[in-house]
């Protein structure tokens, strides 16, 4: 495997990688540089997890630290499926930016238009953005991709599958038709290959796995579980020690089994397309901190959660299809740690989670499981929840302050103790 330095990539980087604790490339950055930093359009493909944000997040800041810097409008873009995706991309890329003299900045639904506004207007190298909320700001005239030499999009699959393709195209169609496009997908074909038709030229594809593999190091169980004994079974699985994350299908359904683990005293957050921005965040934060180490996700999340030393994902509710199932088990098991992937099931569901793993490449191990059953306790670290309820402090709303009069002067309080409105008599 070729060191960092002999890929191409400039000291400064080099050095900067060392400090984030970077010392040798992933395969698929191995694979991949080579011709990115020569120009080339590209095809990856590659296992979640392996280093795809390193991988063309590199060929990007090479390329732009080569040139003038701190332009008024941004030298290279990336487009990301979900708002948790390109925070985790800005925080991989952002330390190894600035080491360079490149400002990164992020443009995504559920903040602040104005603050994104003034960031882009004091000048952008490097923009990550959802197509929503990028298509927002061209559409009102607040950003300018004219000048982007290099495009990455990430997760191309995941933004076909969320409708984001024909805004894709015409974010891609607003910057100069000669810039390299970089364009990574867990599959190739469909609309993505639509896209790759229309926006890259001569791409070179470099596939380090096959898009329906799992990686070596992660086991993978299905348990069979008694429908009256399911959430029992859940309860003591998240109370285990470590980070686990349990996927569910519904928003609701994530509320709902954050409030039964609550009870049981196991600290649990949910994070789902329901939270606000702000909440999204803090849920992330605080699993990522290890204060809330069990995380409850629906679907939204599966791409956007990169946090290393999540040992265990447990689909609570089996994924709707293999892809799911791949990209929920890609939250563990990451750059070459070792995880775990449970699915529970019940017995009637048995036929059709057999069907999935079987398509999704995946050949786990079936067991029937209670709570208290030892090879639950073996495969999981499952124990028994403390049973003291956690209480969540709601946060505390600002006090509305009293309307002034029409004249300016401040109006006087009723004196209904209640709060109701007094009736006056009619003149």
């Amino acid at each position: 495997m070729p060191s960092f330095a002999e890929l191409g990539l400039p000291e400064r980087l080099v050095k900067a990688l060392a400090e984030e604790g970077f010392t040798a490339p992933f395969p698929v950055q191995a694979a991949t540089l080579p011709d990115t930093l020569s120009g080339r359009d590209l095809l990856g493909r590659g296992q979640t997890g392996s280093g795809k944000t390193l991988a063309f997040g590199l060929a990007l800041l090479a390329r732009l630290a080569g040139e003038r810097s701190r332009p008024s409008t941004p030298r290279g873009l990336v487009l990301v499926p979900t708002r948790e995706l390109a925070t985790q991309v800005v925080d991989v890329l952002a330390p190894l930016a600035k080491a360079v003299d490149l400002k990164v900045a992020v443009v995504v639904g559920g903040m602040s238009m104005n603050r994104q506004i003034a960031e882009l207007r004091r000048g952008v190298d490097l923009l990550v953005a959802t197509p929503g909320r990028l298509t927002d700001h061209l559409q009102q005239g607040t950003c300018d991709l004219s000048e982007v030499t290099v495009t990455a999009l990430d997760e191309a699959d995941r933004m076909a599958d969320m409708g984001f393709l024909p805004q894709v195209r015409a974010i891609l169609d607003r910057t100069p038709s000669d810039g390299q496009r970089l364009l990574f997908s867990a599959t190739l074909d469909g609309d993505v290959d639509t896209l790759v038709r229309r926006h890259l030229t001569d791409p070179v594809t470099r596939s380090v796995a096959a898009p329906t593999g799992s990686v070596s190091t992660m086991d993978h169980y299905v348990f069979v579980v008694d429908r009256d004994q399911r959430n029992d079974v859940v309860a003591e699985i998240a109370a285990r020690e470590g980070r686990t994350i349990l996927f569910v299908r519904t928003k609701h359904g994530a509320d709902r089994l954050v409030r039964v683990l609550r009870r049981q005293g196991v600290p649990a957050g949910p994070l789902h397309g329901g939270r606000s921005q702000s909440q999204r965040n803090r849920a992330l934060d605080d699993f990522r901190s290890g204060e809330v180490p069990t995380l409850v996700a629906t679907d939204v999340a599966a791409r956007g959660i990169h946090i290393d030393d999540v040992g265990l994902v447990v689909h609570v509710d089996p994924p709707a299809d293999p892809k799911a199932y791949l990209h929920r088990a890609g939250r563990t098991a990451r750059a070459g740690e070792d995880g775990v992937v449970v699915t529970l099931v019940t017995r009637d569901q048995r036929r059709e989670v057999d069907t999935l793993t079987r398509q999704a490449g995946v050949d786990p191990t079936v067991a029937e499981v209670s709570p208290g059953d030892a090879e639950l306790v073996r495969v999981t670290g499952a124990r028994t929840p403390s049973g003291e309820p956690i209480v969540v402090a709601k946060p505390a709303q600002p006090q509305r302050k009293p309307r002034a009069a029409k004249d300016g002067s401040p109006r006087r309080q009723s004196g209904n103790a209640g709060g109701g409105r007094q009736r006056g008599r009619r003149r």
